[in-house]
């Protein structure tokens, strides 16, 4: 006899608070599980491909393995020694950039800039926001990510992760689904389903629009001439999962580096400043490359790649970034995808089951005609 609803209710939300805890105090040591298990996921279906070609699964594996390694010392070769150069000497350019914004708007707008002035009073609480903001967030990501795990150990530790739950992917499956209440199997396979649907639809949609828009960043600004392009590309490419976020960002920061570039102040050899002509154009290049990218990814990337009907909204998709953020740090954040997927997919489930519920209906049109007075005919002798 199947357990009374109050009685199940209780041992899934004695599961659900334990899996939080276990979220809670063992997130930085799951961090490389639960990236491996991710890999694993978006790669899967490629496997199943290799599957059908004829391959075995271990043997599809190995081509995948095999061709990741190729594609990473590819990368390494070419790519990253330029790009980690440009990360360090942006770093190290950015104070100058910020101080030359600074004295270019005390030359501009003085009003700002004066004492007791409103407008000053709220740049400098923004920027104090901004500051303590930031800040917090650069500690969360340092002492989650790197804390108890170092880099080195997660670059070896997730590709081995990722490499046996590939092989027993299929194998895990088929145990999940045998351990599942056989009362609620048939739903529960359906709303797996479902959840299956949404994340990959999302993430292996947006991990596309963002290798996308990040090489487009990057190639359009080397070739406009902007110091940090590839940089700044990748910088913005990596964050477009997050709704307006990578556009934002990434515009913001290569409009600044664009000001101080192409201004028009340089230091001569004797050192006094130098103006030239403000290359406006430019300058104007660079915004247009952001424009451009934010009306693609809009108007035509996310909608082919990743669809109207996955179910996730932007709103709810940064409540789930800061929510899980702020409870589980880094591992949350990575975590707050599949979970909101779910949480979204199992709401239009209760939907669902509320407007067909009697709740919702009242009574049915039968039901209510049964109680309707009969027809004199009708009654009782």
């Amino acid at each position: 006899m199947a357990l009374p609803a109050r009685k199940q209710l209780k041992y899934w939300s004695i599961a659900a608070v334990g899996f939080a805890v276990v979220m809670w105090a063992l997130g930085n040591v799951l961090l490389p599980f639960i990236l491996g298990g991710a890999i694993a996921y978006m790669i899967d279906p490629l496997a199943d491909r290799l599957e059908r070609m004829g391959l075995s699964r271990e043997g599809a594996a190995a081509v995948i393995t095999v061709g990741a390694v190729l594609a990473f010392l590819i990368l390494l070769l070419l790519i990253v020694p330029t790009l980690v150069n440009q990360m360090i000497d942006l770093m190290q350019t950015l104070p100058q950039a910020l101080s030359n914004l600074s004295d270019m708007a005390h030359e501009r707008f003085p009003d700002l800039f004066e004492e007791n002035s409103r407008a000053r009073e709220i740049l400098i609480s923004l920027w104090k926001t901004v500051q303590d903001k930031s800040v917090g967030l650069l500690q969360t990501f340092v002492g989650s990510a790197l804390s108890l795990l170092n880099v080195v150990v997660l670059l070896v530790i997730v590709p081995v992760v990722s490499v046996y739950l590939l092989v027993d992917w299929d194998r895990m499956v088929a145990r999940i689904d045998e351990l599942l209440p056989r009362d609620h199997a048939p739903v529960v396979r359906r709303l797996a389903r479902e959840i299956d649907a949404v994340l990959s639809s999302f993430i292996r949609g947006m991990g596309t629009v963002c290798l996308i828009l990040g090489t487009y960043y990057a190639v359009a600004l080397m070739l406009v001439g902007l110091n940090f392009g590839l940089a700044v590309g990748f910088v913005a490419g990596l964050v477009t999962f997050i709704p307006y976020l990578g556009a934002i960002f990434g515009g913001v920061l290569a409009i600044g580096l664009a000001l101080f570039q192409f201004w028009g102040a340089l230091e001569g050899a004797d050192g006094e400043m130098i103006r030239q002509g403000t290359d406006w154009l430019r300058i104007a290049l660079v915004a247009g490359i952001f424009m451009i990218g934010q009306f693609a990814e809009g108007n035509f990337l996310t909608p082919k790649l990743v669809g109207n009907s996955v179910g996730l909204h932007p709103v709810w998709l940064l409540l789930a970034l800061s929510v899980f953020g702020a409870l589980f740090g880094f591992v949350g954040m990575l975590v707050a995808v599949p979970v909101a997927a779910a949480i979204g997919v199992v709401a239009r489930f209760a939907v669902e089951q509320y407007l067909d519920s009697r709740l919702y209906q009242g009574l049915s049109h039968r039901d209510a005609s049964s109680l309707t007075a009969p027809e004199p005919g009708d009654r009782a002798e």
